[in-house]
């Protein structure tokens, strides 16, 4: 299969991810639908940064993946499903977990059964390397055990086991891909390297953070929307977890130290109680064995971590208002 002219519906489609993985879709020939959440406003949030050739090429479908009319409605006649759509920020989890019920495991039940009911070639299911919990060992692969540690990593897991579940159950064509921390442009300052680089060029002279001491395995999203794209034409690897990780731990204050220097600043870092995580819900290490994806998909990181920081930095610069200097906010 390749993208030239095939159907594709990409959920989460407004999102940091999604939204790269819309444009690459239309620069490859496909038609896209690009499934965003409602809302009155009529920003697209992420998709904005496509040129207006690019978003000419893109139908918008703006609706609730809770809704299952409206899913089926999105998936009707589509080659690939990727979905990308989920409810994300872990702290919110701890105060509203039954959304995340809702969104994450319901919104996947009622992509499979319109993918199932649709007859879609492909479906890409994205986990998160959350769904790991504390690392039993490391590198992890995509035999470690589960453990949900939030609310929020307990709803993906569930929803990772009903895509299971489709492809045991009802033969449906599905692959799930568990990237390890994406970051780059477009990304909101709920994750910790836009919120880094915002408090500093705002010439804050101390960085307000959580826990500093956790190691995460940063992977840049041009590299993360690659893996995806690989798992929707990739032969033979319906059913598996592929999991999508550089391969390399950092701690977040080492992180925190790089970034500083890169932007040629001077500032403390400071962690802040009410941003920590509750002690037994906190995630001390994710790094990524990636040697599945190399087999199954041919892929491999491309962009190294300072690379893809200096990419971020330039983008936040150029789009300060975006990333105002604000109060912490769950």
């Amino acid at each position: 299969m390749h993208f030239d002219k095939k159907s594709v519906l990409v959920t989460g489609a407004a999102g940091f991810i999604g939204s790269h993985l819309v444009q690459q879709l239309v620069k490859k020939g496909s038609t896209v639908r690009a499934m965003t959440h409602y809302r009155s406003d009529p920003s697209l949030h992420n998709l904005e940064f496509l040129s207006s050739e690019e978003l000419a090429r893109v139908t918008i479908f703006k609706g609730n993946i809770e809704d299952p009319f409206f899913v089926r409605r999105c998936v009707e006649d589509c080659d690939v499903v990727f979905h990308l759509a989920a409810l994300i920020p872990i702290p919110y989890s701890y105060i509203a977990p039954a959304s995340y019920i809702s969104t994450n495991i319901q919104g996947t039940l009622n992509i499979l059964e319109a993918c199932r009911a649709e007859g879609t070639q492909r479906v890409v299911h994205t986990s998160t390397s959350e769904c790991y919990g504390n690392a039993k060992y490391t590198p992890i692969d995509e035999k470690h055990p589960l453990q949900g540690q939030s609310p929020y990593s307990a709803s993906k897991i569930g929803a990772d086991k009903l895509v299971e579940s489709y492809f045991y159950s009802f033969n449906l064509p599905v692959v799930t891909i568990r990237p390890f921390n994406t970051f780059g442009p477009r990304q909101s300052l709920r994750a910790v390297i836009p919120t880094v680089i915002s408090q500093l060029i705002s010439d804050n002279k101390s960085i307000k953070l959580g826990a500093l001491f956790p190691i995460r395995d940063f992977t840049y999203v041009t590299d993360t929307v690659n893996g995806l794209l690989l798992g929707a034409i990739t032969k033979g690897i319906e059913g598996e977890v592929i999991n999508l990780g550089f391969g390399k731990g950092i701690s977040i204050e080492e992180l925190v130290k790089i970034i500083i220097k890169l932007v040629g600043k001077t500032a403390s870092i400071e962690s802040q109680e009410e941003r920590l995580r509750p002690e037994k819900s906190e995630v001390i290490a994710l790094i990524s064995d990636n040697s599945k994806a190399s087999e199954k998909l041919g892929w491999k990181p491309r962009v190294s971590l300072k690379e893809g920081l200096e990419k971020t930095i330039k983008f936040v610069l150029q789009n300060h208002h975006l990333f105002k200097d604000i109060e912490y906010a769950v």
